[in-house]
């Protein structure tokens, strides 16, 4: 399998935003703060593993790490959803006025088809 570079920011948010695990990490951080062993409670994974995500997240620049003590909380940094939202936001326009035409085409219709039964 052939991994495609990624190399924009984007691109790296909504590479990181397409693992379920990583998309319920951030809906944690979201309520705050946590460690890795936070995290890694409600799923059956290592905490190795849990760390691997947050370095994808980190990477993507959703994440930052802190530190407090021999802790190293991480927090969710939301900046780079920004972009990502401008970006499906013009699609969503996109839909809106595709949706908008095939009402005005499904009330012309209607209308036709009520002048043909009388």
């Amino acid at each position: 399998m052939v991994k495609a570079a990624v190399d924009d920011q984007l691109s790296r948010t909504f590479a990181a935003l397409a693992d379920p695990t990583r998309r319920a990490i951030l809906a944690r951080l979201a309520q705050g703060s946590a460690t890795v062993g936070d995290l890694a409670a409600p799923f059956e994974m290592s905490f190795a593993a849990v760390s691997k995500h947050l370095r994808v997240l980190e990477g993507a620049g959703l994440v930052a790490r802190g530190r407090e003590a021999q802790y190293r909380p991480a927090m969710l940094d939301a900046r780079p959803l920004v972009a990502a939202s401008a970006w499906i936001q013009d699609y969503h326009r996109f839909w809106e006025a595709g949706f908008d035409a095939l009402d005005d085409l499904l009330a012309t219709t209607d209308t036709t088809e009520r002048k043909d039964d009388e």
